[in-house]
């Protein structure tokens, strides 16, 4: 039987794409807010896997630890953790910023994938084997003028992954850090709070990341063999060179 694979942030981006990549090679338990979209997901990839929604928060401790702690006995072994979900809001100077968006960062990009990772390693542990991926971004690494809250989130990502490992080390477990530049997603309006137009402004000029390239990264970070964990890996677009440095020239 196939190994399972849990994915948070999966009704769209880089979450959906990791779930479309890794069908025909795991069991999938597809999490997210928005129920529809992942319940159109499954009717997609069912051909090809078995697959168990999960619709919650991942800022809600309560509803994550009674979502896994109430698996059915079948998809208790989770082998594969991608903590996927995350969000940037607002591209504020911190003496402006909007204190409900730094709180949304922080409760989503750090608490949430701190209460997922609580409630799936102990099962991992009890395996004495899995394999936790956590997306982060080279805003993790790579401060960026008014990225400032979002910076710290994605830092803290970094930090944590670093951090797991470590703590992981004599269990089995191997920990790994994928950290996209900019990736052609959603991401952008949200940031903007739905304003479209300056939200594909983000994406002229040059040939962006699309969803399907950091799919295809996490499969081969999966795919390697026992005794290879692929700590970290940095995925930027051609045109980019840092965070602030990118050649909107190149089409």
């Amino acid at each position: 039987m196939k190994s399972i694979a849990l994915i948070t942030g999966a009704s769209s981006g880089i979450g959906k794409a990791i779930a479309q990549q890794i069908a025909d090679q795991y069991r999938l338990i597809i999490c997210g807010r928005r129920i529809s979209r992942l319940k159109a997901l499954s009717k997609v990839l069912s051909h090809k896997t078995d697959i168990l929604i999960g619709s919650f928060d991942v800022r809600d401790q309560l509803a994550v630890s009674h979502f896994i702690d109430s698996l059915p006995t079948k998809w208790q072994k989770i082998s594969v953790l991608i903590n996927n979900a995350g969000n940037a809001h607002g591209l504020s100077f911190i003496h402006e910023g909007d204190t409900q968006d730094w709180d949304a960062m922080i409760d989503i990009n750090v608490k949430g994938l701190l209460y997922v990772s609580r409630a799936v390693i102990p099962k991992m542990i009890k395996a004495q084997a899995g394999h936790i991926i956590n997306l982060g971004s080279i805003a993790g690494t790579d401060v960026y003028p008014r990225g400032n809250v979002y910076n710290a989130s994605k830092f803290a990502v970094d930090a944590l992954t670093k951090g797991m490992r470590m703590d992981l080390n004599t269990h089995g477990i191997k920990v790994s850090e994928i950290k996209p530049g900019l990736v052609e997603t959603e991401f952008s309006e949200v940031r903007f709070k739905g304003d479209l137009e300056k939200a594909k402004q983000t994406y002229v000029g040059y040939d962006p990341l699309q969803a399907q390239d950091i799919a295809e990264c996490i499969a081969f970070m999966l795919s390697r063999p026992k005794h290879v964990n692929i700590g970290d890996m940095v995925v930027l677009p051609l045109a980019q060179a840092s965070s602030t440095l990118v050649n909107k020239q190149q089409k």
